[in-house]
């Protein structure tokens, strides 16, 4: 007999609604959606009942009731960009450790990068993967695939037999295609299959500019005992401040580089990607110079396209002045779209102070200026998404200059925090940036609180402040610069698929 599962006591929240109400799950979608204060199950029980006994349902039909204790229910967040390290790097992280973080830190589904040991490089590979995954019975994981063949930069030929229903993502995350006309051809060929090209825009000559500077800075640093992941543990001495200036000076020329490598290749990518005619995602966008370009080639977009779905882009841009539904679809004719990405120690941290200029990933982090042009480009829709890029290392690996943060745990309580609290972002918003949106691009329907949608569900506190203890995260990883910060917003329960998968100090 099919069970039904009914949260209530709850603030609804998606792109579209902020309220109180109750949803109705039955075998693993949403069927109904009830709006209003059902502190209590039996009005709300009723409405279910009726409601299965409409379906055909026995009026005995099981109902669990779920008291969401008025705390935040909203979608599942949906991650475009993450690092699992496997197969092949299990010490950094693995199935286990990576689905149980995605799942703390709320995320219904992840997508996987195959910058792994071996890369990645068939459908085959990326399935069994997803098998796997799946028999943990934790988040959803999609394993994307490489843009060229075990990163070699040359060879596509893989992706010949490979399903957009299979593999909806390539990349070559960790790294940019140094040929153009690989590019080209590769995004070619994700055109023909309708298959999204996620892009690490960094000009790999540049990068190589850069290095020398990173391991200038990364000498000093191991000798001072200063850490690679943003930790405030200088101390407060002649000989410590001198080392950190030449540390500041070291890393300013590397991330000067790395400024202009992104930027290069942003531009590349967009250009190849229209004459290719393909989806192309940007991955980790962190410069000004980058967000504005991406701005104009999606502009020249919506200039292309005819009155009437301009006209429909026009609304949905108003909607979102008016704080309700944003996603204007932002292709043209010939297949060409382009979606972004942002991570949340890019729009949170300032990579140009103390000590956030020695938190080494990539792309750096950035200036104020750059930091506030992402902010902007999240209220004005040329961002699309916020992913986490989370990229965890060994605390020795991290000391030895592994670029990168883990962040799955922390993602929701930093956007919360930074763009909700003190940018007065609406809510639905960060919502939309963190699960509608990516759904959408990913084409799953999951993402909103509607009949017919996935019951991949969230249960937040929108209000609770926490310190952030890396040392109890699910994740290996626990090199983050937010460790020891004092954030805004905890995941306390999640639902995939209608079931309770976990739950956490809800008293």
């Amino acid at each position: 007999m099919p069970k039904a599962l009914l949260i209530y006591n709850a603030r609804l929240l998606d792109e579209c609604t902020d309220g109180p109400g109750a949803v109705l799950v039955v075998e693993g979608s949403i069927r109904s959606v009830f709006h209003g204060y059902f502190t209590s199950s039996a009005t709300v029980e009723n409405f279910a009942r009726a409601v299965l006994l409409e379906d055909g349902f026995s009026p005995d039909t099981p109902i669990d009731l779920y008291d969401a204790l008025g705390l935040t229910l909203t979608p599942a967040f949906i991650d475009m960009h993450v690092h699992l390290r496997y197969p092949g790097q299990t010490h950094k992280e693995d199935l286990q450790s990576g689905l149980h973080a995605a799942a703390s830190g709320g995320y219904g589904t992840v997508v996987a990068m195959p910058n792994t040991n071996p890369v990645v490089s068939s459908a085959e590979v990326a399935m069994r993967i997803e098998r796997e995954a799946a028999a943990i019975g934790l988040t959803h994981l999609f394993q994307a695939v490489s843009i060229t063949r075990d990163f070699g930069g040359t060879d596509t030929t893989h992706l010949d037999p490979i399903e957009k229903k299979y593999v909806p993502v390539i990349s070559e995350d960790g790294r940019d295609v140094l040929s153009a006309a690989t590019m080209l051809e590769a995004m070619s060929k994700a055109s023909e299959k309708g298959i999204i090209v996620s892009c690490h825009c960094e000009d790999l000559t540049l990068g190589e500019q850069a290095k020398p500077f990173r391991a200038e800075a990364l000498e000093i640093m191991k000798s001072s005992g200063l850490s690679a992941w943003g930790s405030d543990d200088a101390s407060d001495d002649d000989e410590t401040d001198a080392a950190v200036d030449r540390i500041d000076l070291a890393l300013s020329r590397a991330n000067e580089l790395l400024a202009v490598a992104e930027d290069t290749s942003t531009v590349r990518n967009l250009m190849l990607a229209k004459q290719a005619g393909c989806h192309i995602h940007i991955a980790h966008v962190s410069t000004a110079v980058s967000v504005s370009a991406i701005r104009e080639f999606k502009n020249d977009i919506l200039d292309e396209m005819d009155e009437s779905a301009a006209n429909e882009a026009d609304a949905a841009y108003q909607a979102f002045e008016d704080g309700e539904a944003f996603y204007p679809s932002k292709n043209n004719a010939d297949g060409f779209a382009v979606t972004c990405e942002v991570t949340p120690h890019h729009l949170a941290l300032c990579g140009t102070d103390e000590p956030y200029i020695r938190a080494l990933v990539n792309p750096p982090l950035r200036s104020e200026d750059d930091r506030v042009a992402l902010i902007q480009a999240l209220r004005d829709g040329t961002v699309d998404v916020i992913s986490t890029d989370h990229a965890p290392h060994t605390l020795d690996e991290k000391a030895a200059g592994s670029p990168g943060f883990t962040g799955l745990e922390t993602t929701f309580a930093v956007c919360n925090t930074v763009l909700v609290r003190d940018c007065q972002f609406n809510p639905c918003r960060l919502s939309q940036l963190m699960s509608a949106a990516p759904a959408r691009i990913l084409g799953l329907k999951k993402g909103c609180l509607k009949p017919g949608y996935d019951a991949d569900l969230t249960l937040v506190d929108v209000d609770e402040e926490w310190t952030v203890d890396s040392a109890l995260f699910y994740s290996k990883g626990k090199a983050t610069p937010f460790d020891g910060k004092k954030l805004t917003g905890r995941v306390k329960g999640l639902f995939i698929d209608g079931r309770l998968v976990l739950e956490k100090d809800l008293v």
